[in-house]
């Protein structure tokens, strides 16, 4: 599908980026949807047409959204800590109404819209979950889960009222060019600086965030409107993802593993400051919460379906740690 303009909302951070890129390799023309504050880092050398709007602006994503086939709504407020949880609501259940909403005017032909395995159900059996398994807004876990939950309710509606639709949920990307971090490459940026004495049991399902943007670029083409698709690969432990580290890295992993009553006490107290000073806590509460669940997930969907390519976790995680380290994440003398 490289004929015709594609809208990607989104397309400066760390997922979108990746999906922009792809979508120039493979000959598309592209228009990004970006906010005046937006850092242009990952746009850097690249020819797309930038229309400067936000989410929360129906008329700036009308405009955007003029002469486009296709689009990508990739953008999203992904943080596990905000002084004002109700900017998440805005951003990811708001702005995503306003995005279905300018697509069914648009008449769009074709939409992805990137949600989050967050926002699926986890088998009580522990049994990796899929994109079926029961779930319901009480499962969800602190305030970017419950926004990108109802976000997916407002997409499942809108194609229910005609918008070809498909929605991918990817589990837990990491690679290059992620700029903010997010959560994980913060975890990844932690370990090079040597900030990382302990660690919490949980699991994650790690995938590579260059196969993250060919499977949205998939999903638009082979995928069924209104239907989900995990994009992800291996379920580890978090003290394998550790000890990857160590041996990409030679940096020693944490041993101490932190019981999840303590690792919660010190959350409480970490956010309870963060609530004074404003600033984003050590140790979130949301996240230390979260890992009360391993978030292990089943993409043989995707895979099945889609063709979603299953690259090497490792070699993911040896691309994060080269880009953190060369572009200044790292302090002089940390990551050996």
């Amino acid at each position: 599908m490289s004929d015709g303009l594609t809208l990607v909302t989104g397309g400066t951070g760390f997922v979108g980026a990746h999906v922009v890129r792809e979508l120039l390799k493979r000959g598309s023309r592209v228009r990004v949807l970006i906010r005046k504050e937006s850092p242009l880092k990952n746009l850097e050398g690249l020819e797309v047409d930038r229309c400067v709007g936000d989410l929360l602006d129906r008329e700036s994503i009308r405009r955007a959204m003029k002469g486009c086939r296709f689009l990508y709504h990739v953008a999203a407020d992904y943080r596990l800590w905000t002084p004002d949880p109700a900017v998440l609501y805005r951003v990811n259940v708001q702005g995503t109404r306003n995005v279905l909403q300018a697509a069914l005017e648009a008449k769009i032909e074709r939409m992805v819209y990137t949600s989050t395995v967050g926002a699926l159900g986890i088998p009580h059996d522990g049994t990796p979950g899929r994109e079926d398994s029961p779930v319901s807004l009480s499962d969800m876990v602190g305030h970017y889960k419950r926004s990108k939950f109802l976000a997916e309710t407002e997409v499942t509606s809108a194609s229910r009222a005609g918008l070809p639709v498909v929605i991918v949920n990817p589990s837990t990307p990491v690679g290059s060019m992620d700029v903010k971090p997010t959560p994980t490459g913060q975890m990844i940026v932690d370990f090079l600086n040597h900030r990382m004495p302990a660690y919490v049991e949980t699991g994650l399902n790690l995938v590579d965030v260059e196969a993250v943007a060919q499977g949205h670029l998939l999903a638009m083409e082979r995928g069924e409107a209104g239907r989900k698709y995990i994009l992800g690969e291996r379920n580890l432990t978090l003290k394998e993802i550790l000890e990857l580290l160590s041996k990409i890295t030679r940096i020693p992993a944490p041993t101490v593993r932190l019981p999840q009553p303590v690792a919660l006490g010190w959350a409480v107290l970490s956010t309870g400051m963060s609530a004074l000073t404003k600033r984003p806590p050590r140790i979130p509460l949301e996240a230390v919460r979260i890992c009360g669940k391993k978030m292990f997930f089943d993409s043989s969907r995707a895979v099945r379906e889609l063709g979603f390519p299953q690259m090497p976790v490792e070699e993911a995680l040896s691309k994060a740690v080269d880009w953190f380290r060369r572009n200044g994440y790292v302090r002089n003398g940390a990551a050996t």
